[in-house]
């Protein structure tokens, strides 16, 4: 069953986070450090990270490749940081989702810039902000994720991207303002390309704002890393 083995990786995002924000993932509401005041029950701390675990072994071994115009990347991924400047500088994130992309064109451009297109979306099921008066639990949807694949002939593959989306969540974001939330950002990073999967790992920064749906509108901007594991799948050639 692909879902042996799923139960021992659950706990893996959770604790994930708490070592890096310092905080318990999935606390109750007025629940802080240390993650042990948590009084949450047990399913709703496993479940998110079940489905993401049975999912990862439950995907087919899929013939791993580079970038190839045609193709697809499907993967997973988190990421996490924090607010960078005014009145939200306290304010933490931590989200996770899933990809799906279309390798749209051959290499293209001059030199180190020669590279690949590609469009892609992101599903976020887990988006929450850490602020000073509550915690946020939300999800999020980026429909427009704008990447090119720099193309070279090692097993390193860089890419920049944009992205942007849309952001729901159980309280107003930033605190006293919206609980409807747009996010723009972009990309620096690299694809370590391995016999079956590829891993990613990128510097993004990410600005969170309600586009004046409510007043006052200070918004959020965050410096955030990344870590996502998936697969490039090959094109279908006629």
């Amino acid at each position: 069953m692909c879902l042996r083995g799923s139960f021992a990786l659950a706990g893996v995002p959770a604790i994930a986070a708490q070592q890096a924000f310092g905080y318990c993932v999935f606390g109750g509401a007025d629940a802080g450090p240390p993650c042990a005041k948590a009084q949450r029950p047990a399913m709703t701390r496993i479940l998110p990270a079940t489905l993401i675990a049975s999912l990862l072994c439950c995907i087919p071994v899929f013939a791993q490749t580079r970038p190839q115009d045609g193709g697809h990347e499907i993967q997973i991924w988190a990421a996490g940081g924090h607010g960078t400047n005014g009145s939200t500088s306290s304010d933490s994130v931590f989200n996770a989702g899933a990809r799906f992309g279309w390798i749209l064109t051959k290499a293209h451009g001059p030199g180190f810039l020669r590279g690949k297109f590609e469009y892609a979306v992101d599903a976020v099921p887990v988006f929450m902000v850490f602020q000073p008066a509550h915690r946020a639990y939300g999800a999020g949807f980026n429909p427009v994720v704008l990447k090119w694949n720099f193309e070279t002939d090692s097993r390193i593959v860089p890419y920049v991207e944009i992205a942007g989306g849309v952001l729901f969540t159980n309280v107003t974001v930033p605190t006293g303002t919206s609980q409807t939330n747009f996010t723009s950002g972009a990309a620096i990073g690299m694809h370590i390309l391995g016999e079956k999967v590829a891993w990613s790992v990128d510097l993004r920064y990410m600005h969170i704002s309600n586009a004046g749906l409510a007043t006052p509108n200070p918004g959020i901007n965050t410096v955030q890393v990344r870590v996502g594991v998936g697969w490039f799948l090959r094109g279908h050639h006629k």
